[in-house]
């Protein structure tokens, strides 16, 4: 699995702050799912830039076949993620979404406050993670378990249970 890393951060992009999140992520894909990086990087909590990065890495020859958002899922002002990405989404998933929320919650009812989307542009899967390290990983292991059923079935294939393909 072909993953990437998008992480939406106006003090990381400006340096001022280290991004742990996508880091912690990255090493979660690879650990998990034996998922193999292809791109990372950072962009300030800016519509065009989560919006044209997407459009970029989605449209690849290879593109991704997961790419991980971390950051600006919340309710400040400049958190606009989920906006942005919504409107280069081809169609959206709401299930995942609820699912990695009703498994954060388990840990902390602050968990619904993300406003995360998921769902696919192309070929892609693209999934908002909020922007702490804990909640981004502890989303991410609430969807470790159904992501390769998931690009499975994007591919035409994997319509059966996980354990039977």
């Amino acid at each position: 699995m072909r993953y990437a890393v998008l992480t939406v951060s106006d003090r990381c992009a400006a340096g001022e702050a280290t991004d742990e999140a996508g880091p912690a992520l990255c090493k979660m894909m690879e650990g998990s799912l034996d998922a193999r990086q292809v791109a990372v990087r950072i962009v300030p909590d800016d519509v065009e830039a989560i919006r044209g990065q997407l459009t970029k890495w989605s449209s690849m020859e290879d593109a991704p076949e997961v790419i991980l958002t971390t950051g600006g899922t919340g309710l400040g002002p400049r958190d606009v993620t989920p906006e942005a990405t919504r409107a280069v989404l081809d169609r959206i998933h709401p299930g995942l979404m609820e699912m990695s929320r009703d498994v954060g919650a388990e840990s902390t009812p602050l968990a619904y406050l993300s406003r995360g989307v998921a769902g696919t542009i192309g070929a892609s899967l693209v999934i908002n993670l909020p922007g702490s390290t804990t909640g981004a990983t502890d989303s991410l292991r609430a969807l470790v378990p159904v992501l390769a059923h998931a690009v499975a079935s994007m591919k035409g294939g994997g319509h059966g249970r996980p354990y039977d393909e």
